[in-house]
């Protein structure tokens, strides 16, 4: 990990031009977008803005050393799955990166480009290998500024550590400095603050900072990660295909065949219900009785129609879970 010093070196020396969001997703506003009036309260989400791109696509940028050595097990990225299938956002890309700042840059840079909204998991503790915010700062050419906002919720609602009994947030320190590294966020002053900057409750001092308009900087903890995400939810709905964010539609059947004795209808079932938007999919299931074949897509009513001819063809039943009439059988299964 390169020091402070030779990072801010390597910043000023090095400066990279500005990354305005263009997705390669992206289409004109779509009608009914109001233009709000005032800055949002802090629990307020406020008003979506005139001009807000539809959301399409979406990738997902965990970045961790932690998570690459095999000592922190990411179950972020699963949760982001699930939340962009609930809202039928076509999730694209999942990476996992390193706490370095050159893969930082690249892959922000470049998820930036392809994608409509982009999340980060991770990097932005008190830490010398905190690095996420500097690094995304010097992606998008801004500078690392101290939300005062933040400041004065990270105050009102930290809790002191009890290896920290004296604290004095007055006190210039090297402790102050540590928790102000989480509240210094790469900002754009020539737009609306209230655009980068997202608190989803009063119970959080911890933002959502919003970086090139697309990318959505969140913690790594779980437990935070899950509960802001789900508190940006209503700041997304306005600009999805679906506002009422009922997502994608999923049907599962449980088939006792093995996958090449299905695969032949299932290729010419793919190919009758793609213009529909329909995909379909076969997963083998490991020492259980059961494979799952699956029906994904948006017309509800076409695809509740196919439900007997599926059924027959794979000789199995829709299931609402998987392994509902599992068995464990000793013979592999023919994949």
């Amino acid at each position: 990990m390169f020091s402070r010093l030779n990072q801010l070196a390597r910043h000023l020396s090095r400066p990279i031009p500005n990354y305005t969001y263009r997705s390669a997703a992206a289409v004109a506003p779509r009608p009914g977008f109001t233009s709000g009036s005032g800055a949002a309260s802090s629990t307020s989400l406020g008003p979506i803005m005139e001009g807000k791109r539809p959301i399409h696509t979406a990738g997902c940028i965990i970045i961790g050393d932690e998570v690459l050595g095999g000592k922190t097990v990411d179950t972020n990225s699963a949760y982001f799955a699930k939340f962009c299938f609930s809202l039928g956002i076509n999730l694209k890309r999942i990476e996992v990166i390193a706490d370095d700042e050159e893969e930082i840059v690249e892959t922000a840079q470049r998820m930036s480009r392809n994608y409509d909204f982009v999340v980060t998991s991770g990097g932005i503790g008190p830490t010398h290998d905190d690095i996420t915010y500097q690094s995304i700062a010097k992606a998008f050419n801004l500078p690392l500024i101290l939300h005062g906002e933040a400041f004065s919720r990270m105050k009102r609602l930290s809790k002191p550590h009890p290896s920290q009994p004296n604290f004095d947030w007055k006190k210039n320190s090297p402790s102050l400095e540590a928790k102000k590294r989480m509240i210094r966020l790469p900002l754009d002053e020539s737009k609306n603050m209230d655009d980068q900057v997202i608190f989803v409750s009063d119970k959080l001092w911890v933002p959502i900072c919003v970086v090139n308009e697309n990318i959505h900087i969140l913690p790594g903890v779980p437990r935070l990660f899950e509960q802001m995400l789900d508190g940006l939810k209503p700041r997304l709905l306005p600009r999805l295909n679906d506002p009422e964010g009922k997502g994608v539609y999923r049907i599962l059947f449980s088939t006792p065949m093995a996958e090449s004795a299905v695969a032949g209808y299932l290729t010419e079932l793919a190919a009758k219900v793609e213009a529909k938007g329909v995909k379909v999919g076969s997963y083998p299931r490991w020492g259980k009785s059961h494979n799952t074949v699956t029906l994904v897509g948006r017309d509800k009513e076409f695809m509740d129609n196919l439900i007997p001819e599926v059924e027959q063809a794979v000789g199995g039943r829709r299931v609402l879970a998987e392994g509902e009439d599992d068995t464990d059988i000793e013979s592999d299964k023919d994949s």
